[in-house]
């Protein structure tokens, strides 16, 4: 499976859309980062394509209004989650605009999921 790193520039336009907030964080993922709300991820990058989680409404509108594309690695793209517009990563301000309010719904969808708990770091016998 193809897992391509994320350049510079894309982490660096990535953390610009991402909602400026005390709950958010971004981490390292693969290479690429995701962004998480009470240890749930609403978006991520994947080499250069961000990928958001929408309720299903959201996810529907933006889908059937937009050239979205599958989020993650081709054989096993990422359930839940909606690729955003590659030529949204070409066109410029206006479409930075566009990103930030999807995300932005991302963010507010996850928020209000219940909080991921936190992995055991104990291990039972036979791990």
């Amino acid at each position: 499976m193809e897992m391509p790193k994320a350049p510079d520039e894309a982490k660096e336009r990535f953390r610009s859309l991402v909602p400026d907030s005390a709950e958010v964080s971004v981490k390292p993922m693969f290479g690429n980062l995701g962004a998480f709300v009470n240890g749930n991820m609403f978006a991520g990058l994947f080499g250069r394509t961000i990928g958001i989680r929408l309720s299903p409404e959201d996810k529907e509108q933006l889908e059937s209004g937009e050239r979205t594309v599958p989020f993650g690695p081709a054989e096993r793209p990422m359930r839940g989650y909606t690729g955003l517009p590659e030529i949204w990563n070409e066109e410029g301000d206006g479409d930075d605009a566009r990103a930030k309010a999807w995300i932005r719904k991302a963010y507010e969808h996850v928020a209000g999921l219940p909080p991921k708990e936190p992995k055991s770091k104990t291990r039972t016998a036979g791990n």
